[in-house]
């Protein structure tokens, strides 16, 4: 089974309240799973990896022979990737943990994509916010 994996974060300010939002797709396009919850006080990159990781945790219980991560966060994306340096003290721990659930993923790869194919992803991350405010 290969899966599509889609998330997203957000931040009302930046930092400010945040939400995150993810779903994970098997090859057919049938929605497996969704993510919608608050996570408090956070910038918009640490809500990004934290939208991540949590759809990297659920994917694991499947078992996938293929995982793609589609991430509309360019930062994010290429510092997974290795592209890009992780400066940030707080993102450091964020990447760690993210880079650790990518070996644990079978034949993992995360790919930018547009804001605009990642909606339901931006949705639930919103929704994500208003929940708690």
């Amino acid at each position: 089974m290969r899966l599509s994996l889609y998330s997203d974060g957000a931040s009302q300010g930046n930092p400010g309240p945040g939400g995150i939002g993810g779903i994970i797709l098997n090859e057919n396009g049938d929605q497996l799973a969704s993510i919608c919850q608050s996570i408090g006080l956070c910038t918009n990159n640490q809500a990004e990896y934290k939208a991540a990781i949590a759809v990297m945790k659920r994917a694991t219980s499947y078992k996938a022979t293929a995982t793609t991560l589609y991430m509309d966060s360019q930062l994010v994306v290429n510092q997974i990737n290795g592209k890009y340096r992780v400066k940030n003290p707080l993102l450091k721990t964020l990447h760690s943990e993210a880079s650790r659930l990518a070996r644990e993923l079978n034949n993992f790869t995360v790919v930018y994509i547009p804001r605009e194919k990642n909606k339901i992803s931006d949705t639930l991350a919103k929704a994500g916010i208003k929940s708690k405010i």
